[in-house]
């Protein structure tokens, strides 16, 4: 949660310095974040690389079962978010599903939001995608005591891999760490996936 709260301070101070005309007139002339987005992917692809067994042994131990996990999340995710937009007016449904389509990783779905989409829909993404992994840190243990073992994984989405696994895993169990880290690298990998298939021209 410590990580998640650092993340928002530096967005709101983002915000401030930009609104007050504090930084220097150059970084606002050119758009940086798609080079930003490029790194990320590039640090992803090498956190995998070095632990790809992570994404085998699952498999290897559960079979194809283990599959429905993430795509219930995934599944869950765009049925709730497409639902949004029935329920507030003036809502579009391809942009409420976009956002939605995060799972709670903020960063690279804000930036790919960003540019697909506007900066308006980019901030959104940030802002709803970060409250998701802020709202599973606070309710993990609950819905581990209440709904499940499988609850606290989908409801974390994405971050089933890093920020809410240490919680994961003291709430459900060390047996369910593996089912975690799987589920996070598959909803990981579904958000440029659907994002860009919404944004398809």
């Amino acid at each position: 949660m410590k990580n998640s709260l650092i993340i928002l301070a530096c967005f709101l101070a983002g915000v401030t310095a930009s609104y007050f005309r504090w930084l220097p007139e150059w970084t606002n002339q050119h758009d940086y974040s798609l080079y930003i987005l490029y790194i990320m992917m590039f640090f992803v692809g090498i956190g995998l690389g070095f632990d790809i067994k992570s994404l085998i042994r699952p498999w290897k131990k559960y079979k194809a079962k283990i599959l429905l996990i993430p795509l219930a999340t995934i599944a869950g995710t765009i049925l709730f978010s497409g639902a949004v937009s029935i329920v507030l007016p003036n809502t579009d449904l391809r942009e409420t599903i976009a956002i939605g389509s995060g799972f709670g990783y903020y960063s690279l779905s804000a930036i790919f939001l960003d540019k697909l989409a506007g900066s308006d829909i980019g901030m959104m993404a940030l802002i709803s995608n970060l409250a998701r992994e802020l709202l599973a840190l606070l309710t993990i243990p609950f819905l581990a005591r209440f709904c499940g073992k499988l609850a606290p994984i989908s409801a974390a989405g994405a971050t089933s891999l890093d920020t809410t696994l240490p919680v994961i895993a003291s709430s459900v169990g060390e047996d369910f760490v593996i089912v975690s880290v799987f589920h996070g690298i598959i909803v990981d990998f579904s958000v440029p996936v659907i994002i860009s298939m919404l944004y398809w021209q």
